[in-house]
């Protein structure tokens, strides 16, 4: 096994240095020596906007195929505050793709809930959880969640959260080895072996469990899974199980196949105590041991499932009392499985597995949310003021935002019985396939003194409003919509008015498109905005932001979605048409598989959700904040079929 390190400019991509070590360390050392080549170089020259170099990795040499984003994926996976002009902001990079589109990556909001990171930032609050007991020096936490989208027989998720004084990389090695090391600190483990190596970070596996709950009456279980792993770019790891079908791994006999619905571990940093390295391991189960009898007794599962949790116990003694600390990093090969029914089809191509190409090229579905840029990281740390001079600073804000608010409360309101659109406005809060106005104050933005605190505010009173939503279908992409007669843009040009219209374009074999339609009597001459709105191409995909939130849907969704900012020019293609009076912005969320993977999970139960989305203007100096939401809508259990197809005039350009 070896990690492929790829330099090259992104406008010249034939063009590349590529190098290859044994272990992510050693590709790190050399990704870091060369980004600080970079960085020289680049601040001895004025800027030019592409300040930033694409790496790519790839684990093992089996396909051709890089393990990393592409050059589009990586925009996803930058951080947000990219052209910051704080220069000792590091750039972020995450090691591999996102998971299979069936894997689901629970790490995203946990680790926003526990490790505290992003206190005004909770996608996934600790109400959703609770602690049930304190067990060998772990947490054991379980899920809170509404059983109308849980499986009958699938027992609610549980995790395990303790420290372990070792690296990330030392765990991760551990966690990943299926060897006789893993009978020293997985008390649930009795075998496994390789079923198949789909790429350098997805794998089949399977893995028989050793539990003792009356072994004499009960069957053993095992599994057969898919595996994948990833590194962040804070140095965390994230490994991710769920079950799957596989051909050469079919039920053994004297075993019952239980079914993971999702698992596996989350491995991040924590700060050295007494120069000992600290790391916070998270270990996350969602089983359904399966059998008619005692596959339904609560106690069975909840026994078995403690069991499996309590290798994190294991791993933190494993390395308390063990000094082998320098062996070589590896993933270790497993034999392939040499059962009767894997030798019944061992002539058949290996390509025929389940995991088929298409959902293996849409692997960044569920998790690479990380195509929801985050907005923090560890340097936050080092921003500590006085308490008395932070007190200080909190009372000047809210002075500035009551004084803000005052100074852009318009004289008097839009009168917006004049404007419609197809999809329509319901205030109630059952209603459905419906909108309406999202309160700003759901939403936290960049406070006034975020530069010297990075402190966060609610968003308060939106700068426009929102008139009319229009909800479209059609064979092919719908572009320009504001060239529409009628529509909410027209109406609001004939009064006068100015309108920011967003087309969110959503790929399927019937394409779709949400139009909102955001006005205002007139932009503030020289505002942040009005330089939006009449800035160029480049400018405006460095600030575009958008702010998702799903208060209401399944544990899946709120995690692939989540909650934090994503600066939307620099995720997907955005294209901006400037018309008389009026701005629209086509967001093609098909032109990056990161988006499109999240979206196809959304699509199939977008009846069941109710969504809300804000978009605003990203601030980045002293003079443009605090910032203020360009407006913010809340959709409410949207049916696909009350699209309709919209009658466009052919574009003049």
């Amino acid at each position: 096994m070896v990690y492929v390190l790829s330099v090259y400019n992104k406008k010249e991509k034939n063009h590349r240095i590529m190098m290859a070590a044994f272990n992510i360390q050693e590709a790190l050392i050399w990704k870091e020596k060369i980004e600080y080549v970079i960085d020289q170089h680049q601040g001895a020259q004025p800027s030019n906007g592409n300040k930033y170099i694409s790496f790519e990795y790839k684990s093992g040499m089996d396909n051709g195929k890089t393990a990393s984003s592409s050059d589009r994926e990586s925009q996803f996976s930058a951080q947000e505050d990219e052209d910051d002009p704080h220069p000792n902001l590091l750039r972020r990079t995450t090691i591999g793709n996102g998971p299979p589109e069936s894997v689901f990556d629970w790490t995203r909001e946990i680790d926003s809930d526990l490790s505290n990171q992003n206190i005004n930032n909770q996608a996934f609050s600790r109400k959703h959880w609770r602690l049930l007991q304190c067990q060998d020096g772990l947490r054991i936490f379980e899920e809170l969640v509404e059983v109308d989208y849980l499986p009958r027989s699938c027992s609610r998720a549980m995790k395990a959260v303790g420290v372990v004084e070792a690296t990330c990389e030392e765990i991760f090695e551990l966690v990943m080895s299926m060897d006789g090391t893993r009978f020293e600190w997985d008390c649930s483990f009795q075998h496994g072996s390789l079923v198949e190596e789909v790429d350098g970070h997805t794998a089949v596996l399977y893995h028989r469990l050793q539990l003792d709950w009356f072994p004499m009456f009960v069957w053993p279980r095992d599994l057969c899974y898919v595996r994948y792993w990833r590194r962040n770019d804070d140095g965390s790891y994230v490994v991710l199980f769920r079950s799957r079908e596989h051909e050469n791994c079919g039920p053994q006999p004297g075993c019952v196949r239980a079914h993971i619905e999702s698992g596996g571990f989350n491995i991040s940093p924590l700060k050295p105590r007494n120069g000992r390295p600290r790391t916070q391991v998270q270990h996350l189960i969602q089983i359904d041991l399966k059998g008619w009898g005692v596959g339904y007794l609560s106690s069975f599962q909840q026994y078995c499932v403690r069991q499996m949790l309590n290798s994190v116990a294991g791993l933190r003694e494993w390395f308390a009392q063990s000094d082998e600390r320098n062996a070589h990093p590896r993933i270790p090969v497993m034999v392939n499985m040499s059962s009767t029914s894997a030798s019944s089809k061992k002539n058949q191509k290996s390509n025929d597995l389940s995991v088929n190409p298409t959902s293996l090229d849409q692997m960044n579905s569920a998790s690479r949310h990380s195509a929801l840029i985050d907005e923090y990281s560890d340097d936050e740390e080092d921003f500590q003021i006085a308490e008395p001079e932070l007190e200080a600073y909190q009372i000047g804000l809210e002075n500035d935002m009551r004084r803000t608010a005052l100074e852009e409360e318009p004289a008097n309101e839009i009168d917006l019985s004049s404007f419609s659109g197809n999809l329509r406005r319901d205030d109630r809060d059952k209603a459905r396939d419906c909108w309406k106005v999202s309160d700003g104050n759901n939403f936290r933005v960049r406070s006034k003194h975020f530069c010297y605190d990075k402190s966060k505010v609610p968003a308060g009173k939106h700068l426009l409003d929102l008139v009319a939503v229009d909800w479209f279908k059609d064979t092919k992409r719908m572009d320009h919509v504001a060239r529409r007669q009628g529509c909410a843009a027209q109406v609001a040009s004939e009064k006068g008015f100015f309108s920011i219209v967003i087309n969110l374009q959503v790929p399927a074999s019937t394409h779709y498109s949400m139009v909102f339609y955001f006005v205002t009597k007139e932009l503030v001459s020289g505002s942040l905005l009005h330089r939006f709105v009449d800035g160029d191409d480049e400018f405006r995909n460095s600030r575009f932001k958008l702010i998702p939130s799903v208060p209401k849907g399944s544990w899946i969704v709120r995690q692939s979605v989540g909650s934090t900012p994503c600066l939307l020019g620099k995720a997907v293609d955005c294209n901006y048409i400037r018309g008389p009076k009026y701005l629209e912005i086509d967001v093609d969320i098909g032109s990056s598989t990161v988006a499109n993977g999240v979206l196809g999970l959304v699509i199939g139960v977008i009846t069941t959700l109710v969504v809300d989305m804000a978009f605003l203007v990203q601030a980045n100096t002293p003079d443009e904040l605090p910032e203020r939401l360009i407006g913010a809508v809340r959709v409410s259990h949207l049916e696909l079929k009350s699209a309709i197809v919209p009658k466009l005039e052919p574009d003049p350009s």
